[in-house]
């Protein structure tokens, strides 16, 4: 059984965890060493400011092992939109052992239901070249290559994409499927 809660502060150890040991595993095919060797040490550590917000969720097993975490935050308003319209995706993982079995949509479901229930009409996402697919099959829409500054002189090329929101709405083509 899967279980998806919001994270608290005592998630950090097992989160952290989990990104230092799946994020070197998922990302390795689509980034060079050179990217990874000075990136991975600042992206595979979680960030404790997300946990505890209640928009940041975690997926775990029924013996509580954590399987995979990710949320949103409310973000800068684009051109043309109200600030408290706009949501970004924060910090998505799911175990490289447990690929493709429904965490990450489990979680995601999760993340797009929190959203609009505080008025979200869109969320943004800066997505790995490893996860852009994924996101795709979720409704988001590519925007185009960018790069996150992780510290001075230290880029990590991303793909930044946007997903409507529709009031009520899952997931294009599926039936919403219950956790809990």
């Amino acid at each position: 059984m899967l279980t998806i809660r919001p994270a608290t502060r005592g998630d950090l150890a097992a989160l952290d965890a989990l990104l230092a040991r799946s994020y070197p595993r998922l990302l390795k095919a689509d980034y060079p060493p050179s990217v990874l060797v000075t990136a991975l040490p600042l992206i595979s550590r979680a960030n404790p400011a997300l946990l505890g917000t209640g928009t940041y969720f975690v997926a775990e097993d029924a013996t509580g092992t954590l399987l995979g975490a990710g949320g949103w935050t409310r973000g800068r308003p684009a051109p043309g939109q109200a600030r408290q319209r706009r949501g970004n995706v924060r910090h998505v993982v799911t175990d490289d052992r447990t690929l493709r079995q429904g965490i990450g949509r489990a979680i995601m479901e999760r993340t797009f239901d929190s959203a609009r229930a505080a008025g979200a009409t869109c969320l943004h996402c800066l997505s790995t070249r490893t996860a852009q697919p994924f996101y795709a099959a979720l409704g988001f829409t590519p925007l185009g290559e960018t790069e996150i500054s992780l510290a001075p002189g230290i880029g990590f090329p991303a793909i930044a994409m946007l997903k409507e929101l529709t009031p009520g709405g899952a997931f294009p083509g599926r039936s919403r499927k219950t956790m809990t």
